[in-house]
């Protein structure tokens, strides 16, 4: 690879602005000097040794990863609802958001252990604590988490113990928030072009997507009577969850390119009307306290939620398979640094 000190172009080697152009670009000028002369360099394309990508592709499987950073999602908001619901005096709320949160966070880890292969994996990353990996801080506070909301839902469902089981309701939802997006840093973390890029602002766009689902499976749940924490949760998760996807892609760069492309693109569309759809409906059951609508409603919002997640992943995985997306911002970022 040529250095600022290569001198094998002539005795004095390059200099500033002199440079040749290449691809379009330089036939577009060497047609201003003359017409008629095709481009002589082509396009640049990006490929590595022996056509392989730069970086590997990540192997999680979709439906075991996405499903995880789903019902992870799905099972923290779902926390801060029950909570919520049995501050206020809702019980109707406060029951089933506790058994979803427990069944949520079960099935999320059952899917982490079927993409691991074998649950003696799960069990080796807890041999230490990182608090600089977020792997480690994770598996963590699912071990702490988990436990309370399947106290918090086996209180409920018997009917005993119920002030140890209030006391893990609001254990559950303290520890709710980091569950519902500590799988973003997660992604976040590593070299994957279109989730590293997102790292500011994806916590952000999970947590948004965490509390629309908590609040579509209230509404399918609880009584409509009891359920406004649940409409109100909807309309602050909807907004959130759009208006931080598009900051986020906003200020990726290139890397954005694959949420609009492909499986991402029709994913993530579908979640954009299904999220606002059922924001809608959810506002509108309000007003006319019909069950039907609200059911609806929060059928479109667990659905718009779900395809977030997936849309994300698979565009994840995208952009590690096309080396412009890792190469072009190194680019970028060591420009910025030398001028």
């Amino acid at each position: 690879m040529s250095g600022p000190d290569d001198t094998r172009g002539g005795a004095g080697g390059r200099r500033p602005g002199r440079e040749a152009p290449t691809g379009t670009y330089a036939g577009r000028r060497r047609r201003r000097r003359g017409r008629g002369e095709q481009p002589m360099v082509p396009d640049a394309s990006f490929s590595s040794y022996y056509g392989k990508p730069v970086l590997n592709k990540p192997t999680w499987k979709a439906l075991d990863i996405a499903g995880y950073l789903y019902l992870g999602g799905l099972a923290g908001a779902s926390s801060l609802l029950a909570a919520g619901g049995q501050l206020t005096g809702r019980p109707g709320l406060a029951a089933p958001a506790k058994l979803g949160a427990a069944g949520a966070i079960s099935l999320s880890l059952a899917a982490l252990v079927h993409d691991l292969g074998r649950p003696t994996r799960f069990l080796n990353m807890l041999r230490v604590f990182k608090p600089t990996s977020p792997m480690s801080v994770g598996s963590w506070l699912l071990v702490g988490y988990a436990p309370l909301t399947l106290a918090a839902a086996a209180a409920e469902v018997t009917g005993r113990y119920r002030l140890a089981g209030s006391a893990a309701t609001v254990a559950a939802a303290v520890l709710g928030p980091a569950v519902a997006t500590y799988t973003a840093v997660l992604l976040s973390d590593t070299a994957v072009p279109s989730w590293h890029e997102g790292y500011r602002r994806l916590p952000f766009v999970f947590a948004g997507s965490a509390a629309t689902a908590a609040s579509g499976l209230a509404l399918v749940a609880a009584p409509t009577a009891q359920a406004g924490p649940a409409r109100r949760t909807a309309l602050l998760g909807a907004a959130l969850e759009l208006g931080a996807f598009r900051l986020m892609k906003r200020g990726m760069g290139l890397p954005a390119e694959p949420f609009d492309q492909g499986r991402p693109r029709v994913l993530l569309r579908a979640s954009e009307a299904l999220t606002v759809a059922g924001t809608g409906l959810a506002l509108l059951s309000g007003r006319l306290r019909d069950r039907r609508v609200a059911m609806a409603a929060g059928a479109a919002l667990l659905t718009g939620s779900a395809a977030l997640r997936f849309g994300v992943f698979h565009a994840g995985v995208a952009s590690a398979e096309d080396p412009r997306y890792t190469v072009v911002p190194q680019r970028e970022r060591l420009t910025r640094r030398g001028s």
